[in-house]
């Protein structure tokens, strides 16, 4: 099969990874990709969120599977242009990737369904929204309505960081349109985790879970990221809880989706929190995470590409995955500055070295080559580096092995990647 692999950050080196390991797979061709995409397929300068260049080169090279990797292409409609075309695409059309384009569209889905749930309100207007605040007090959640590349949620512990949210979002316009309008819920407590289903439809198919660290400092502490680090599979959320959690959260919106209309094909992630009262939706996203995706896909065993044809056509009931009984632990390495203005430009070394060590793989996001040829920081989150081993404990210190190995003087990262799962995984041995 010829495939387009759709974006240029560490989930699509991993998928890259992942996808290169099929003997189905004829050619791999990554937009824009990145210096690690390049060592799996040919990358191709195309913006991902431009839609008709992306489809055009499908045609042009004879494309047999798109596969999306971040959301904001369809939301731009990738799949229902690929659709037109009679290319097959492994993500949702327009409408159904609302799911994550709108925060409030995904909370009607959840209010039909019976999908257990924060409560919750909308708001247009920033006076309205303070005034809610003012009344329901803290802790509360204040999410922006658009889409806001994982930065648009504050878990607000007071009214102070709750009105600060506000008038950030939908005054102040930092987040630009995505925060025009917000959405305002209650705090759910418990343990916060990342569910993955591959979905034709009609059909959810279980990929896995994991726990993401999302707070840039140690003790989820300080701002909110794009991630910091995972765990795969968390300690606590085992593979019959996850099978209950697909009944109770995914399943039923599949249904709602088809009654609408609107059927969700592709892959989903469900953000859940486990309460008392049990798992409850915080949000779906329309695609892999990141940095998820690096903790779950070195699990995988099953060749993905076949199940992903399988989504595309229908026949999803028919396909399997099989995920090895081990433990993956991935910490981001960005750069100094980040979640704000990250320093870029410095070289980075050491990969090879890295990855040379039992267990361990370097996954490159925001990378790119110098006019030396030299690997250099260029943005946010720019590595990933994974630990895989038969324990939580073997697996963190792999990573955090590798992580020493590299030589990158811009580089942050945390250094309690894992620490609270290992913590929860060592009580349930002792029975604590």
């Amino acid at each position: 099969m010829r495939v387009l692999l759709v974006g240029g950050g560490g989930r699509e080196h991993a998928l890259a990874a992942t996808l290169a390991r099929s003997p189905a797979l004829t050619a791999l061709f990554v937009t824009p990709g990145n210096p690690g995409t390049a060592a799996h397929g040919t990358n191709v300068a195309i913006a991902m969120d431009d839609v008709p260049a992306l489809v055009a080169f499908a045609q042009a090279q004879r494309i047999d599977l798109v596969l999306p990797g971040p959301e904001a292409p369809l939301v731009a409609g990738l799949a229902d242009a690929c659709a037109v075309a009679g290319i097959a695409c492994a993500g949702p059309t327009a409408e159904a990737a609302r799911l994550e384009g709108s925060k409030s569209f995904a909370k009607s889905v959840c209010d039909a369904a019976g999908i257990p749930t924060a409560r919750w309100e909308r708001f247009e207007d920033a006076q309205s929204a303070h005034a809610f605040v003012r009344l329901r007090g803290a802790p509360i959640v204040v999410k922006a309505d658009g889409l806001a590349a994982g930065k648009g949620v504050v878990v607000a512990a007071t009214l102070a960081e709750a009105e600060a949210a506000i008038t950030a979002f939908m005054q102040h316009a930092t987040l630009g349109p995505a925060g025009a309008a917000v959405v305002i819920e209650e705090y759910l407590d418990g343990d916060e985790v990342s569910l993955f289903a591959l979905c034709d439809g009609e059909t959810a198919l279980l990929l896995g879970a994991a726990q993401d660290h999302k707070r840039i400092g140690e003790g989820d502490t300080g701002a909110n990221t794009g991630g910091m680090g995972a765990v795969s599979p968390p300690a606590f959320f085992d593979r019959t809880t996850q099978e209950t959690a697909l009944d109770l959260l995914v399943r039923p919106m599949l249904r709602e989706m088809a009654t609408r209309g609107t059927p969700f094909r592709g892959i989903l992630f469900a953000g859940l929190m486990l309460t008392e009262r049990g798992p409850e939706l915080i949000e779906y996203n329309v695609r892999l995470g990141d940095p998820e995706a690096q903790a779950l896909l070195p699990r995988l065993r099953s060749d993905l590409l076949p199940v992903l044809a399988a989504l595309c056509d229908g026949t999803l009931d028919q396909a399997r995955l099989h995920l090895a009984e081990e433990s993956c632990v991935a910490v981001v390495l960005a750069g100094r500055g980040y979640p704000g203005q990250p320093a870029t430009g410095a070289p980075i070394h050491g990969i090879d070295r890295a990855e040379a060590m039992a267990g361990v793989r370097v996954f490159q996001a925001a990378t790119a080559l110098d006019p030396a040829g030299t690997l250099v920081g260029a943005g946010g989150r720019v590595l990933t580096v994974v630990g895989t081993a038969p324990t939580l404990a073997a697996a963190r210190d792999a990573a955090y092995a590798g992580v020493a190995a590299i030589d990158w003087p811009d580089a942050i990262w945390r250094r309690d990647i894992g620490v609270g799962a290992l913590e929860r995984d060592l009580a349930a041995r002792v029975g604590i």
